[in-house]
């Protein structure tokens, strides 16, 4: 008889000890999540990674000392890292841009209800980026906000040379992942199989140097501003 899968190992990042006691207290309660340790801050949040190793982080973004950003960032230069899935409360679309761009597989609400946080659990661990479109308007707008025309031209010309290595049929799917298409959408518009798409995104995280679809989606974004 085949042995039952492990559970997805999870840290929980948050300075506040009453959210990291709802969010141990509704992960506990599934067979297939298990949470490993907590931590209240970054510096924190590296320690209990490198001795936990686990499969996802669901990381607060304002914390004192070091932030949600700059510890996804540390962590994510990790060999084999753990999957980011942030937590917000949407008063910080800057520090949640930035941390998609470092390669967060994306971000959850503190008020989203606990099915939901547990499926954003899942999908991230699936290493599947977790972007509703609610949330996705806000990151986007975020992304192609005010700044200046200086700015704006240099992310642009840096983003369309990376995208410059793409075959044509590679820009067309790093343009359908942008447009948050999955792999069965972007096949039909493309009218290519499946197994073609996977093969194309498989180059793009190879030639772009990215870890998830979101990074991807943000450079197509970047060159398109």
């Amino acid at each position: 008889m085949d042995s039952e899968p492990e559970p997805v190992r999870v840290v929980i990042v948050d300075d506040e000890q009453l959210v990291r006691l709802a969010l141990r207290l509704v992960i506990d309660g599934e067979p297939d999540l298990t949470v490993v340790a907590e931590a209240a801050d970054g510096d924190a949040a590296i320690t209990v990674v490198d001795q936990q190793r686990p499969d996802v982080v669901l990381m607060d973004i304002r914390m004192p000392g070091r932030d949600g950003l700059s510890t996804t960032r540390e962590l994510l230069t990790r060999p084999a890292p753990p999957r980011v899935l942030m937590l917000t409360t949407f008063d910080s679309d800057d520090l949640v841009l930035g941390a998609l761009r470092a390669g967060a597989l994306g971000f959850v609400l503190k008020d989203t209800p606990p099915a939901r946080i547990l499926d954003a659990v899942r999908t991230v661990a699936d290493g599947n980026p977790v972007l509703s479109p609610a949330a996705t308007a806000r990151v986007i707008a975020a992304a192609t906000g005010p700044q200046s025309s200086e700015a704006r031209r240099s992310s642009r010309e840096a983003a369309r040379k990376q995208l410059s290595a793409l075959t044509e049929r590679e820009l067309d799917t790093a343009r359908a992942i942008a447009d948050g298409l999955g792999n069965p959408e972007i096949a039909e518009r493309l009218r290519i199989s499946i197994a073609t798409v996977k093969a194309h995104t498989g180059n793009l995280f190879a030639k772009l140097a990215v870890e998830n679809r979101v990074q991807i989606a943000l450079l197509v974004r970047d060159a398109e501003q």
